[in-house]
Formats: structure tokens, C-alpha cells, sequence
């Protein structure tokens, strides 16, 4: 039986960085379309496709069992919102959000939501301990442990499976929501889960749980992240520790409420939101120097320059031959070593390499092969670069796109940004390839 449940009224979201709070730009309010516990959604008379979700001052626990104002919560809310979703369309993740209209509210694509709370755990507590008695509360889930339920406020959103899920056959948008769809939200979930918790990490919190919805694009009929991820979404336990837990279970945990009370959850949110703007922020700056043996490899080396521009990593080019002029390559090399610099040097030499093994013997500093492999003798060049003497440790790939992600990987260790583009394109690639499947599945039948 397939049921076509209606938008739960998070309509929703992909941000762009040049667009951000635009107060001088006033925008005509269509019609309300849904109204929650936390917040509104207007249509947008002249941004078609487009909604403006309106934050509240209110906070609930309990399915709104329990409810308050909290004068403020609205734009710490929001500024929360637009910083975590900032984060996540940078890397490359796929969302609904386009900009920071005002304090109190953000534009987002138009979305039919698919009516499930996905909820990812790192570390056990909450409800999940209720449900799993014996479990011990900091039990650590390796791999990330995933959960889903069903958004019925009646029924207190039952725990739902994914055969479920697929069973009801959701449609929304055009698009029914099944096994492609499904695993596509699941492999989302965690690879959003992960971006997140590299980031918190660097500000020594742990996110411990995280809950996320999804929508379906009413435009493009793809399947976005949606909603909103603010305090209410998550746990946070700075450095690991539960007593010093600064989101909304703060709230839910109130054996009463008094101004005081308050003062403290407010305080809480409003740690958050300024945290929040730190993981925008690099760990380390780094910079790949590609240098290359001839002139004649320029446009070999561009590749490697344009992918490392992916990645946001610096990358200059310099024409060098450790052959011709070992003197000035080394030079070279010790120009980017003085300034203290983060460097992974890329060596591109056609023929005989010499450029990576003495560039390898003389620096601490990764240095990787990516010679231009020509079709006459490039079986026999080749060999320079990976047939090494002793005590070089100089890698060898042969995609100038390749390389500039081996250098990617390196400095992921240390910036999360970097980190957190890889990841997303790794769940790009197999989103494409899952949907490439379904599709070719459809022209098959």
C-alpha cells in the first residue's frame, strides 16, 4: 500500500558562502505552510522553490510535554543553524540551506520531508539505555550506531526498522522513497555524523548522539538534508564528560523550572552558538609545491593545481630539474622549508625522475611521484620513480588528481576542513554510483 504523507512543514536546505544575513533585502511572505514547537515556514512570493524558516523563542522537551519561552533562543538558534549547515555545504554535503536571511530566520530550498528522524550514536545513553537494558551508559559504538523513527507526535515517534520504512513506501515530491533512497539517507547520516564530530573535536566536545531529518527537493527531486541541526539536535559532552553537557538535555533534565534554570540552559545555547563559529575555522594552514621538470608539463601540473583548489589547499607551481640544476632545486626546497609552512612537495618529471628521489633524500617534508607518462616509453620511464634507493620514501601516483588528494589526505590528519571535503566526496562518489545502479536497474525492467 504506498501512502503519501504530507510535508511535516521543515521545508529545507544548500548554503552559499557570498550569502549571507541580507536584512537590506526584505523578502514578501507567502502563505504560512507549517507551524512547530520551534519554529515557521513561509513560502516566498518571489523566490519560487524557496521557504523562510522562522525560528521561535521556545523550547520543549517531551513531545512539548514540557514547554518554555526563552527570550533569545530563536536567533542563538538560528546562528547555530546557519554556522552548522555552512560547514556541511563547504565540505560538499548536499543540504537545503541557502543563506542567513535575518537573526531569526534562514531561506531554504522548498522540501517535501520525509516524515523519519534519523539518529546517530557515538556513545550510549538516553533513551537508547532504556531500550537496551544492560548497556552501560559511555559505551563507545564502533562502527556509529543508527536508529530510525517514525515522526508521529501521537505516538511518541516509535522506533521504526528500515523494511518498515520501504514497506509504506513513502512518496513525496514525485519521488518514492526505496531501497536506493534509503541506503542513500543511512550512508548520509553517517558520513554527516562524522563531519561533525571531527569538527567538535577540535574544540575538545565529543558529540556523543545526533538527530537529522531529510527532505525531498521539490525542484530537483533529490533527496537533501533538511530541517534544522542546532542544540536541540545533539549531545555535547566537552571533553567527554557528561556532567559538563551543554545542550538541550540540560533542559529535559530540570527537576524545576526557575528563572535561574533558565539563565543556565541559555547560557548552555549560547556557548554552543559561539563555539559553533570556530569550526568554520582551519586547524592548520598547508600548501602542496608541485614542481616540475620542464615547462613542457605545465598543463599536467594545472591538474594538480585545480584538484588541490577542491580540497581549498594552496598549491604553487615552480619549474625546477634536479638533474640540470640540482643547486637551485634544493634551494628551492629549503625556501619552503624556512617559513614553517605545512608543505607536501609533488615531483613531475617525465623520462628520468630525478627530481622526486633527491627532493625525497633531502627533506623530512612527504614528497609524492606524479610523473606525465608518455605512451613510447613511459613503461620504461616509469621505473625511476618507483625503484628507489634506501632511506627515500617518496610515493608514486600517476593521476595528477589522485596525487593532489593523497595530499589532501595528509593534511586531513590535522585540519578537519580538509578532512571533511574528502569525506563528503567519498559519500558523493557512491551516492552516484548507488544511483547509477537504480537507474540502469529501471531500464533493465
Amino acid at each position: 500500500m504506498r501512502h503519501n504523507f504530507p510535508p511535516r512543514g521543515e521545508a529545507f536546505i544548500t548554503l552559499t558562502a557570498s550569502k549571507s544575513i541580507n536584512p537590506a533585502h526584505p523578502l514578501k511572505l507567502g502563505q504560512k505552510l507549517n507551524e512547530g514547537k520551534t519554529k515557521q515556514i513561509f513560502e516566498l512570493a518571489d523566490e519560487p522553490g524557496h521557504v523562510l524558516v522562522q525560528s521561535k523563542d521556545q523550547i520543549t522537551a517531551g513531545n512539548a510535554a514540557r514547554k518554555d519561552q526563552m527570550e533569545g533562543k530563536a536567533a542563538i538558534a538560528n546562528r547555530t543553524t546557519s554556522c552548522v549547515f555552512k560547514l556541511l555545504q563547504e565540505a560538499g554535503i548536499k543540504t537545503a540551506f541557502v543563506r542567513q536571511q535575518s537573526e531569526k530566520a534562514f531561506v531554504a530550498a522548498r522540501c517535501e520531508m520525509i516524515p523519519i528522524e534519523w539518529v546517530c550514536r557515538r556513545v550510549a545513553t538516553g533513551s537508547f539505555l532504556k531500550r537496551n537494558p544492560g548497556v552501560k551508559e559511555g559505551y563507545r559504538f564502533y562502527p556509529l550506531k543508527m536508529e530510525m523513527f517514525f515522526k508521529d507526535d501521537a505516538n511518541n515517534d516509535p522506533q521504526w526498522s528500515e523494511e518498515q520504512l520501504l514497506e509504506t513506501k513513502l512518496s513525496l515530491a514525485g519521488l518514492t522513497i526505496g531501497r536506493c533512497e534509503v541506503d542513500i539517507m543511512n550512508r548520509s547520516t553517517v558520513a554527516i555524523f562524522e563531519v561533525l564530530e571531527r569538527a567538535w573535536a577540535t574544540q575538545n566536545c565529543t558529540l556523543v548522539d545526533m538527530k537529522i531529518e531529510f527532505g525531498v527537493n521539490v525542484s530537483t527531486k533529490e533527496i537533501v538534508l533538511a530541517d534544522v541541526i542546532d542544540n536541540d539536535s545533539w549531545r555535547l559532552w566537552p571533553a567527554g564528560d557528561r556532567s559538563q553537557q551543554k545542550d538541550k538535555q540540560v533542559y529535559r533534565d530540570l527537576k524545576e523550572v526557575t528563572p535561574e534554570a533558565m539563565q543556565m540552559v541559555k547560557r548552555n545555547f549560547e556557548w554552543v552558538s559561539e563555539s559553533v563559529k570556530r569550526l568554520l575555522e582551519p586547524q592548520a594552514s598547508g600548501r602542496v609545491v608541485v614542481l616540475m621538470g620542464s615547462i613542457s608539463d605545465t598543463a599536467h601540473c594545472e591538474k594538480i593545481r585545480k584538484a588541490c583548489g577542491s580540497y581549498g589547499i594552496p598549491c604553487d607551481l615552480r619549474v625546477t630539474s634536479a638533474h640540470k640544476g640540482p643547486d637551485e632545486t634544493l634551494r628551492i626546497k629549503a625556501e619552503y622549508e624556512g617559513d614553517g609552512v605545512p608543505t607536501v612537495f609533488v615531483a613531475v618529471a617525465g623520462r628520468s625522475n630525478g627530481l622526486g628521489p633527491v627532493m625525497s633524500g633531502n627533506t623530512v617534508y612527504p614528497v609524492i611521484n606524479c610523473p606525465p607518462i608518455t605512451p613510447n616509453w613511459g613503461a620504461q620511464d616509469i621505473w625511476s620513480s618507483l625503484r628507489m634507493p634506501s632511506g627515500l620514501g617518496c610515493s608514486t601516483v600517476l593521476s595528477p588528481e589522485a596525487a593532489a588528494q593523497f595530499a589532501a589526505q595528509i593534511f586531513g590528519l590535522s585540519d578537519h576542513l580538509v578532512w571533511s571535503k574528502l569525506r563528503a566526496s567519498m559519500l558523493n562518489t557512491w551516492v552516484s554510483l548507488k544511483q547509477a545502479d537504480k537507474k540502469l536497474q529501471a531500464c533493465s525492467l
